[in-house]
């Protein structure tokens, strides 16, 4: 396990399971840097949100991915308010081992899912570590090419015509259900549009995308692929509505 992914686990075992403020003095950079619509800037905001916690709160992780001095987490955090929700969250660790930046996206568990899946279930392990290079520069492909340039055409370039598994709650598995899905948000007037990809981090077979655009209104997209034999095999999602007013000035991004 990398040094920090150890930290980003160690200081959400502490902060978020244990619910325990003084984590906040082990764990959390003096300067750290809050991106969430959730909290304001620096520790003491984090350490307030931490103490204000109800009982009964709890994180469910299902996935962990480090690149570098990245960390991302795919999980569900119950208790923030009433019904549970699905959570991407990136954690940037500085030299000295402490929690620097912070970033997430948050969206409401959906029960019945078109494809079947839960927006959280399916492989969770790195197994293929030597794979990270490829399908960063894949995945990074298909971001430009497919999601910020729309061009369609070259889908099967990047995702498996034989397996690809949904976990966007509104898609079905398979090509053709991203498609129908697809069809369905352009009737709604919520088209698929990305602007701007933010960040690409990558882990083996797994690499999650934070992008920027509009889905009628405009949004954050945190996309989680899974790679096999160089195709995207499978795709998890979160896609939060970006608010108007922050309780920082750093932004989403």
């Amino acid at each position: 396990m990398s040094n920090a992914k150890n930290t980003v686990l160690s200081a959400i075992g502490e902060l978020f399971d244990q619910k325990d403020p003084s984590a906040v003095d082990r764990w959390v950079a003096a300067d750290y840097r809050q991106h969430s619509s959730l909290a304001a800037d620096g520790p003491e905001a984090l350490r307030g949100l931490v103490a204000g916690l109800p009982e009964g709160f709890r994180y469910e992780g299902a996935r962990v991915i480090a690149d570098g001095d990245l960390v991302a987490l795919h999980g569900t955090y119950h208790g923030f308010g009433p019904d549970p929700l699905i959570a991407f969250d990136i954690f940037r660790v500085d030299a000295d081992g402490k929690l620097a930046e912070h970033w997430d996206a948050l969206t409401p568990v959906v029960e019945n899912t078109t494809s079947g899946r839960s927006q959280t279930d399916g492989p969770a392990q790195v197994t293929a570590p030597e794979t990270t290079e490829a399908n960063r520069a894949l995945v990074t492909g298909f971001a430009q090419k497919v999601l910020v340039g729309a061009d369609y055409s070259v889908l099967t370039d990047y995702i498996s015509t034989e397996t690809y598994h949904q976990h966007n709650p509104e898609a079905a598995d398979g090509l053709a259900g991203f498609g129908a899905a697809a069809a369905t948000w352009a009737e709604q007037g919520k088209s698929l549009l990305y602007k701007t990809v933010h960040k690409v981090i990558a882990e083996g077979e797994f690499v999650l995308v934070q992008s920027e655009g509009e889905f009628g209104v405009p949004v954050a997209y945190y996309d989680l692929f899974r790679v096999t034999d160089g195709k995207i095999v499978e795709h998890w999602d979160a896609i939060a509505p970006i608010p108007a007013a922050l309780p920082h000035t750093n932004g989403l991004f």
